[in-house]
């Protein structure tokens, strides 16, 4: 009888934490880059964020929505591809912008030029825009027309999740070049553990595709690895840490 009168209550609340667990995961992901946003705006200067990170998120979240089209999944991790893919896209206008206003060389460089030796340093958003549309429409067809293929289907949704988990692969190989983690943020680093620590439980308790939950273990591996290196670093440095530039993190920095 006291566990009928409980039921009242506790359905409700699964209910509310699920919408919690949902909403955390739409949004979690663009929470570590809200204060770079806003410290490239105050600052006026984006050499400390590489814009190769929003390229690596957009392709990475542009075919986990096409390999939605092929294999149903979480409405939250769709959700969630479509609000990183606004959000770094709104970085990206915002480090374009800081950087031609800093820029000394006034050449215009577009993405019609085709020229791979400026790919991605492009000299306006709508060049960036473009090469977006250019991929998602590329990418789009191929997927319409070998979206039978359950092979091709399930290689899409690893290429998606696999290119997000490497995220944080070139800072790794940085720290491990220079013995070194200066520069680099922990509190950042942590936000990243903390976030795809979340994101992986999330995939293994709501039964997301194998794909997700693989790739997901090893995001949280390369940022524990990260963590480790500060850790070594920091109490054994092996030489003078670099001064001639600031790294760039992979991921966020």
């Amino acid at each position: 009888m006291e566990a009928e009168g409980l039921g009242w209550l506790l359905v409700p609340l699964h209910q509310l934490v699920s919408w919690g667990a949902a909403g955390a995961m739409v949004f979690g992901g663009v929470v570590p880059y809200i204060p770079q946003y806003r410290d490239i705006r105050r600052t006026q200067n984006a050499e400390g964020f590489s814009t190769y990170v929003c390229l690596v998120l957009l392709v990475a979240n542009i075919l986990r929505i096409l390999f939605w089209f092929g294999r149903r999944f979480e409405s939250p991790l769709l959700w969630q591809s479509v609000v990183m893919i606004l959000t770094m896209l709104l970085m990206l206008k915002l480090c374009t912008e800081v950087r031609v206003a800093n820029e000394l060389n006034l050449k215009r460089r577009v993405f019609s030029d085709f020229d791979p030796h400026y790919f991605w340093h492009w000299s306006s958003f709508a060049d960036y825009v473009q090469c977006v549309l250019a991929f998602t429409g590329v990418a789009g067809y191929i997927t319409y027309l070998s979206i039978d293929s359950a092979l091709f289907v399930e290689t899409l949704g690893f290429l998606a999740v696999l290119t997000e988990a490497m995220l944080g692969v070139p800072q790794l190989y940085r720290n491990h070049r220079h013995q070194s983690t200066e520069g680099m943020s922990i509190k950042m680093v942590f936000m990243w553990t903390s976030g795809d620590t979340f994101k992986t439980a999330y995939f293994l308790l709501n039964g997301a595709p194998l794909q997700f939950s693989v790739c997901g273990l090893l995001q949280v591996l390369v940022d524990l690895a990260i963590l480790g290196q500060a850790y070594v670093f920091t109490r054994h440095p092996l030489k003078p840490a670099p001064h001639a530039a600031h790294p760039t993190s992979a991921k966020a920095l």
